[in-house]
């Protein structure tokens, strides 16, 4: 029977989607582990009481190891204390790697050069397969030669689908029958559900609706399928809906009555836009979790406590929603938009240079999805498209791809070359891993400045075209989903050849150094 450790935190980005509950995210993990008859040796994990993006050295954390009987807090303490903790245990699975002990290792947003030095530097002298998720980290230890199988960063992800990957991707090397396990934990967090609520995690979350929803629109401009143009309005007319389940499921932490409750709240809230579901996705989540406990201590049948708390909660969460908030949930969306618009307006080239030069420390500062993601999809809720998302694809997406290509066309060194190829692709193909561009950026201040000049130029490339799109789609197919697929495809190419041609001339005078 194989073996594995668990090793990572609760990460930046990862810490809005599951990150934040520790025993969820490791015991969603040995789940899946189990079910391919795979052992889960060892547990080291850092579980702040913040993300990581916002974290400082006093902030309260926590060490998860492996227990008798599964995932269990060992300590706490401040952040920095617990990474001292965590540096120890990180000696001892490096020790256990060496023996032959663990077989493969799983990363949740790891810290290749601090609290999981050890334990990766053994798996790369050992050579056992590594999985794991976050873009930054998984670039950085594949650059340290590490026998990577996969890697992904985490939008969009959940712990189920984290967890299906990594069991997934271990199978296939093993050889081991896997089937994934698609059922409830049983076990709903014992914290206030109010400590549930995170705008961020939500927005994120609902970036597939979005994207099926320029899909249609894209599709109903191809002369013959204009009748298309009905479905892109009634996915639209569906966003409210989507989103306000996706809410009410992460507020409560629940399935079945969760998902009912959020459907009948959205379509109350229907009218006040995606804030608005928003709004009526979260109460329905807070009044479900109440509303079930209660039935519970009064000991209702099973079948009458969901229909209490799934039902009772989407109506009354829905009716406050659609009697006297949609108004002013709708405002404050047409305001947002209204400010970009206005922005945009007044200096075209202006505000898109703005935007692709700011769009990089966003995401390395960890403001990207708390601020500019959210925009986007402000954006594409009316049109289908968006200004920041033309900015994201070409100032993001493309300048990493360029930046990854030139390492590989001339790199500085011919180890770069394994490094940069896998992030170009999945940037090319699948339209998101920019932190593939992470480790030559931050290794040199000269392509850290090439990825503002680029984007910039970008950027600005997009509001002097006046082009709206999205990203998180592969770049072949991203022209199409915007509203001019010639002036997006000038944009990309902006972002792209400027990267690539900047990074080669870098590279080139560091070898003749």
């Amino acid at each position: 029977m194989a073996t594995i450790a668990i090793i990572g935190s609760s990460g930046g980005n990862l810490y809005n989607l599951g990150g934040d509950n520790p025993a969820r995210l490791l015991k969603e993990i040995m789940l899946q582990a189990q079910a391919a008859d795979i052992t889960v040796a060892d547990i080291q994990f850092i579980a702040a009481g913040a993300s990581m993006d916002r974290a400082k050295p006093d902030t309260q954390a926590s060490l998860w190891r492996m227990g008798s009987e599964g995932p269990e807090r060992s300590s706490g303490g401040t952040l920095s204390e617990v990474n001292d903790q965590a540096k120890q245990v990180d000696d001892e699975i490096a020790a256990r790697i060496t023996t032959g002990d663990i077989d493969g290792l799983v990363l949740v947003s790891a810290d290749p050069a601090g609290a999981n030095k050890a334990a990766i530097e053994a798996a790369v002298a050992k050579k056992i397969p590594v999985v794991g998720t976050g873009g930054a980290s998984m670039a950085a230890v594949r650059s340290a030669g590490a026998k990577v199988i996969a890697a992904s960063g985490t939008t969009g992800t959940t712990n189920r689908t984290r967890a299906v990957s990594y069991i997934a991707a271990l199978a296939r090397e093993w050889g081991t029958r896997y089937r994934p396990v698609i059922g409830d934990l049983q076990d709903v967090s014992q914290k206030p559900v109010w400590k549930n609520i995170n705008l961020k995690g939500i927005m994120i979350a609902s970036l597939p609706a979005f994207i099926a929803m320029a899909l249609m629109l894209a599709i109903s401009r191809i002369p013959g399928l204009e009748f298309f143009g009905d479905v892109f309005s009634a996915i639209i007319g569906a966003l409210p809906v989507v989103i306000a389940v996706i809410a009410a499921k992460k507020v409560s932490e629940l399935d079945e009555p969760a998902i009912i409750a959020g459907l009948i709240a959205g379509v109350l809230s229907a009218e006040g836009g995606i804030l608005g579901g928003i709004v009526g996705g979260i109460l329905a989540g807070i009044l479900v979790t109440y509303l079930l406990g209660f039935s519970f201590r009064y000991r209702l049948p099973a079948t009458t406590a969901n229909i209490v708390s799934a039902g009772f909660a989407g109506i009354i969460a829905g009716l406050v929603v659609f009697y006297g908030l949609a108004p002013l949930t709708e405002l404050l969306g047409e305001g947002i938009r209204s400010v970009i618009d206005g922005a945009v307006a007044f200096s075209p080239v202006l505000a898109g240079a703005i935007a692709g030069l700011v769009i990089w420390p966003a995401i390395i500062g960890g403001f990207y999805h708390a601020a500019i993601l959210p925009i986007i999809l402000l954006e594409m809720e009316q049109v289908g498209t968006s200004f920041f998302g033309a900015v994201d694809m070409a100032g993001l997406v493309m300048v990493s791809a360029g930046i990854t290509l030139a390492n590989i066309v001339a790199p500085r060194r011919a180890g770069e070359r394994s490094v940069a190829a896998p992030g170009f692709a999945i940037n090319m193909g699948f339209g998101t891993f920019v932190e593939a561009a992470y480790p030559f950026m931050f290794s040199d201040k000269k392509v850290f400045a090439i990825a503002l000049i680029a984007a910039t130029l970008a950027g600005g490339t997009a509001g002097l075209l006046g082009v709206r799109g999205t990203a998180y789609v592969p770049s072949v197919v991203a022209p199409f989903l915007s509203n001019s697929p010639v002036g997006f495809a000038a944009a990309m190419l902006v972002g792209l050849g400027v990267s690539f041609v900047l990074t080669l001339l870098v590279n080139r005078v560091a070898r003749e150094a």
